[in-house]
Order: structure tokens, then sequence, then C-alpha cells
């Protein structure tokens, strides 16, 4: 991880560093450290975006007009460390409308975010995967192009957005979704020592510094300024770097091999190659910068095979008798000069493309170094173990404000920050027009500026078990099915989702335990076990819907999983559940086998139309098996699971999979 930063201080342009890892493992100390290793930049004292003097074309929108031809005030400030809080907005991160110039002025002014203040610096984000989607995806965005460009409430500008990116995270607390991670050059996990020795010295500096900071300071100061020189002039050697095409070929390899997905990986391979070339005072790129790029880009980033066994070496020969002496010594000068010679001409004909002897990956796609396969172990354990992230509700009513946005109708939450803003230009006019028309107030808003809230909240799941209470083997489905819906609520405890059971039996579906996250109220709905008699199937799987339908249109719920376990054998029609005078009157109708099916398969149908996920858990015999119930879960674009032995920990485990799947989705 230290080299990685190392790195990224040489080349801010590297592509970003996350670093993984559990509790107290020091994410956040090795990411703050780096802060005192970066040189000072140069940069022009009107710009607010730490704009660089000597690159003209990188400038922000305005500042040539600002200066007007005259010759720019520079001035020499330590690098930026900017931190986003998780709970920032898109206006502090991108920038906004500054309100109190705008309303002196009587015209947009631009207040810059903290995307401006960290250019040419370190951009810090602390627990990532906690972050909001929509910043996370507007930041990478931001910084993949270097440019941040802002249109909006009257004010268009751009300027040059170039930080580099340290990102930490904590996978137990949830981890952060793969395609955001591959937009990151470096990905690590940060471990705890390993031995008793490095946690005693770990523990013994933390102790220190915490009584006598300066002391810690002042034994590191000459450490601190030489790698600080280090990289200062490593940043200058960086600009005469040069990389050949057999060596871009090596990592393109390496790549393939390692079964790498996407171009993002050689790209950023190619600077790491550079960087680490330019730290170490190179201007070409040599093998062991290559083996480097490697291991820090393209080795998190594969997809690896267990490694081979080793095979047993066949008995070595016994070793012919030695030649006499004279033979020895006559051999022995004769290799020391062919030697001498080989030397003597690699110097002279040193090969342009050095790449190593071997690739790190075979061609199957397996790891040939012991080392380097224990690396991305490590890498793997502490950086891929989060629990599917968080859906969110968003809406005008209820949660946390994240944006404003123009209201469609009626303001039912007013932004009020936004709103003045969008009035903040116009000030100076309606103050004029105030006057004449003799209605003065200190601030002037009209319905066009109006702003509302745009308001996000948790949401949870909502599991729906359909459980089949007909035939002789109700009590086994009925137990399982409520031994499942326990142990997944104690497992959910930490979440908002929701279980709900509909057993359904004789004539009709019935809700017997209500959508709930209470394990004691499921405890005490679910002591009797209603069963018997008839399998309406179809008028399941509508009160289903029906539950489904009721707790998304309250708010609280995103995604609704019917659970459906029975053998498809439906011999009661809707109708007679409906109790449609057709199906009960003096002559009712009786449809045939293949009716009550295909009126089971529209049911299904309409479950996937509505965007629930079924789930069927076929409890029939497969010897006398008709193949209805995985035509019902195709009929909704479902799942199917044939288990016919059902107990409770497999059905909670097939609906928890299923449920992380398409969390995950």
């Amino acid at each position: 991880i230290k080299a990685a930063l190392l790195l990224g201080a040489v080349d801010n342009a590297l592509g970003g560093i996350a670093i993984a890892g559990r509790r107290g493992t020091a994410k956040s100390v090795l990411a703050r450290g780096l802060h005192a290793l970066l040189p000072p930049i140069e940069v022009i004292e009107e710009s607010f975006a730490n704009a660089d003097p000597n690159d003209v074309s990188s400038w922000e929108s305005g500042l040539a007009d600002k200066l007007d031809g005259k010759a720019a005030k520079k001035k020499v400030r330590s690098a930026p460390f900017v931190t986003i809080p998780l709970g920032v907005t898109e206006d502090r991160l991108i920038g906004t409308v500054d309100i109190e110039e705008s309303t002196k002025l009587g015209k947009p002014v631009f207040q810059p975010g903290l995307l401006a203040e960290a250019n040419r610096g370190v951009l810090y984000i602390d627990e990532i995967n906690l972050l909001d989607d929509g910043i996370v995806n507007l930041l990478l965005s931001v910084l993949s192009d270097g440019v941040n460009v802002v249109e909006r409430e009257g004010i268009s500008i751009k300027h040059p957005c170039k930080p580099l990116l340290i990102a930490t995270f904590n996978p137990e607390e949830g981890d952060v979704r793969d395609h955001l991670l591959d937009r990151i050059a470096v990905v690590l996990g940060s471990e705890e020592p390993k031995t008793s020795e490095e946690r005693l010295e770990a523990m013994d500096m933390a102790s220190r510094f915490q009584d006598n900071p300066m002391e810690i300071i002042d034994e590191c100061k000459d450490a601190t300024g030489q790698m600080g020189s280090q990289i200062l002039f490593a940043r200058e050697f960086l600009k005469e770097v040069t990389i050949g095409p057999k060596q871009i070929e090596y990592l393109v390899d390496e790549a393939r091999r390692g079964g790498v997905e996407g171009h993002r990986a050689e790209m950023f391979a190619v600077r790491v190659a550079k960087a680490n070339a330019a730290l170490e005072g190179r201007t070409k790129v040599t093998p062991e910068d290559l083996q480097k790029a490697v291991k820090l880009v393209i080795i998190p980033r594969s997809i690896f095979k267990d490694m081979p066994p080793e095979e047993m070496e066949p008995p070595q020969p016994p070793p012919p008798p030695p030649p006499p002496q004279d033979e020895m010594q006559e051999e022995q000068q004769e290799q020391e000069q062919e030697q001498e010679q080989e030397e003597d001409q690699e110097e002279e004909e040193e090969p342009e493309d050095q790449v190593p002897e071997e690739f790190v990956f075979d061609s199957e796609g397996v790891i040939l170094d012991d080392d380097l396969m224990k690396f991305q172990n490590s890498q793997k354990a502490s950086g891929r173990t989060g629990r599917a992230r968080t859906q969110m509700i968003f809406s005008e009513e209820r949660g946390r404000y994240i944006k404003p946005m123009i209201p469609k109708g009626k303001v039912k939450k007013m932004a009020v920050d936004a709103t003045l803003r969008a009035a903040a230009p116009y000030q100076r006019a309606r103050r004029e027009r105030g006057k004449e028309k003799g209605d003065i107030r200190n601030v002037y808003v009209e319905s066009s500026d109006f702003r509302a809230k745009k308001l996000a909240r948790k949401a949870g799941s909502l599991v729906i078990f359909c459980v089949d209470a007909s035939g002789s083997m109700a009590i086994n489905r009925m137990s399982s099915a409520k031994g499942a819906i326990i142990n997944l609520l104690s497992e959910s405890y930490t979440s908002r989702d929701k279980v709900s059971l509909i057993p359904f039996y004789a004539n009709k579906a019935e809700v017997l335990l209500p959508p709930s996250k209470s394990v004691a109220m499921a405890t005490n709905r679910l002591e009797t076990l209603p069963c018997g008699g008839g399998s309406p199937l179809a008028h399941a799987l509508e009160v289903a819907m029906r539950t489904g339908l009721n707790a998304m249109s309250s708010g609280d719920t995103s995604r609704v999983m019917i659970v459906c376990v029975t053998d498809g054998r439906a011999n009661v029609p809707l109708g007679v559940s409906n109790e449609d005078p057709e199906y009960t009157g003096e002559n009712p109708k009786k449809p045939t086998k293949d009716e009550l099916n295909e009126e089971v398969l529209e049911m299904a149908k309409q479950v996937g139309g509505l965007g629930m996920q079924l789930l069927v858990i076929d409890s029939e015999n497969q010897f006398v098996s008709t193949g209805i119930t995985k035509k019902i879960a195709e009929a909704a674009q479902g799942k199917y699971y044939y288990l016919p032995n059902a107990n409770e920990n497999t059905i909670a485990a097939s609906v928890s999979n299923a449920l992380a799947d398409a969390k995950n989705s």
C-alpha cells in the first residue's frame, strides 16, 4: 500500500487508490500520512482551482479574462488535501451559485465546490462504500474526464479537476460496486500485522505518538524530507520516462492470461510502471517496473484458478565421475572468458524493450509465483466480503435531503437554499421594480425560483412465502417455512427486510403473517399452522401480488420476492376462491386440469409483469413430476429450485442467496 501511495504522489493522473480493510488496520492513517510527503505546488492567486501558471490550456473558465493580459500573480502553497464527507450534496461537491455575491452583483456568481479545491492535490474519501451512489458516479465521471463542467441555475463554467483519489472502505460495512472499483487504478487490502513483533512495534509507535507527537515527528523529519525530495525529482523524471511496444504487449498478455475484463487494467498498469521507473530515477521502464505494475493493478483484477498440485520429481541419476583436475581448470577458465564476452556484448547492445523472462500467469490463468499467490489471496480475503448494497427510495415527502430539483406541480418540501440561489441573480432588478410599485421586501422570490427537495431513504425487501398447506406433506412444508421465516428475520435484524406468510389450503389462500420484521410477532402468529383440503395455487399468487403491491405503495419496500413452496398440483380454480357464482352456483363450472394449469401460469406472468421476483421451490416427488412448477417459474421469469425434502435451513439459504443476487443486480 505504501508503494502504491508513493506512486500516486508521483503521478496524480495514476487513476486513484482504494484501500480495503477491516476496523483498526490503519487505512486512514496511511492515506492521511501521504499529505506530508507531497511537495508544494505553484498556483495563480486569482484562481479558485489551483491553476498551474505554466499550463494555460488547463485554466478554469474566466481566469484569462480576469487577468486581462496582465502577468499572473503566482504563489506557492502546500498541496491541498480535501476530504469528502459522507453527507456531501451535489452542490457542495461540484459547486453552485454564490447567493451573497449574486445578490450584490445582480448576476450569477459561481461558488467553487470541493472538486475545485482538490485540484492538483489529494481527494480523500473515507468509507466510500457508504457514500451515495449518485455522488460516487458523478465523482468518478469528473475524475476520469479531468474537467468539471457545471451548467445550472444560470451559470456555465468548467475548471480542471485532476487530484489523486484515495478511498478507503470496510467490506464488513458494505461492498463497493465492481464497476466503480474497475475505474480505480489500484485496489489493495490493508491487513493486520501477522507477527507479535510487528503488532508490538505498531502499538509502541502509536502510544508514543499519542503521548508526544512532536517527538515522533522530529524523529521522522529527515526521512520525510528525503522522501518528499524523491517524489519531487520523480515528478520531473516522469516527463521523460518511456515505455516500449514490447513492454506494453507484455502487460496486455498478463491481463489476458489473468482473465481481466476491459482495457482499463492495461492503461493503469502502463502509468504505474512509468511512475515506478521515475521514482527509482530511471528514464526507461525495466522488467522490475512491469512486475510492480502487474502486482498492483492486474493481479487484484484477475480471475484465478487454484495452484496446480506439485508433481513428484523423479529421482536424480547418480552424478558422473569428476574429470581430472587439469581439465577442470581449463574448462573453468574458458567459461569465465565466455561469460565476460557475453556481459560486454549485453552492455554494448542493451535491448530497448526489456520484459521479464517469465509471465506472472501461465496460459491457464494460474499464478506461477508463490509469493504473488499469497498476495492475491490476502487481497481477495480483505476486499470481497461485504453484504449487498442498501436500496434507496426517492421521493418529495420523507427521507434525507440529497439535492434540489425543479418541482413538478405543488411543492411539498421547499429547498430554501436552492430557491435563494435561483432568486439571487435577479434581486437587483426585482428590487428596482418593487420600489416603483411600492413593494419593498428584503428578498424577492417568485414562483419560478421555487426548488423542491429530493429526499432519499433506505428501503428494504419483502419476502412473501406462499406455502401449499394441502396434502399429506403439508405439515412438513409449513414447519419448514416457519423455521425459514424465523431464520430470515433473525439474520436481517440490521436491514429493513420484512417477511410474510400466505398458506393456501381448502378453497382459499389467507395472509397468516402480515409483512413484518418482528421475530416475536412471527412466532406468535405461526404458533398454529393450518393445513388440509384442496390446493388453490392461483388464488395464492393473486393474494401475494396484492400484498406486495400494498407494501410497495407504502414507500418503505423497494423489492418484493414471492417464494412459492408447492408441488404445482393446483385443483381449485380462481373462481371458487373468489366466490364467483359461475363456479359456486347450482351447476358450477368445472375446469379441466389443463385449464387450471393455464390459470396458474397466467397469474405467474402477472407476477413477473409487476416487477416482482418469483422463487419456486418444487416439493414434488421427481418420479411423478409433471414439470408444471418449473413452467410457473419460467412464466414469471423467476428462479426454480428442486428441493423435495427441503428443511428450514435449505429454504432460508435459497431465499437469502436469491435476495442477495437481486439486490446486487
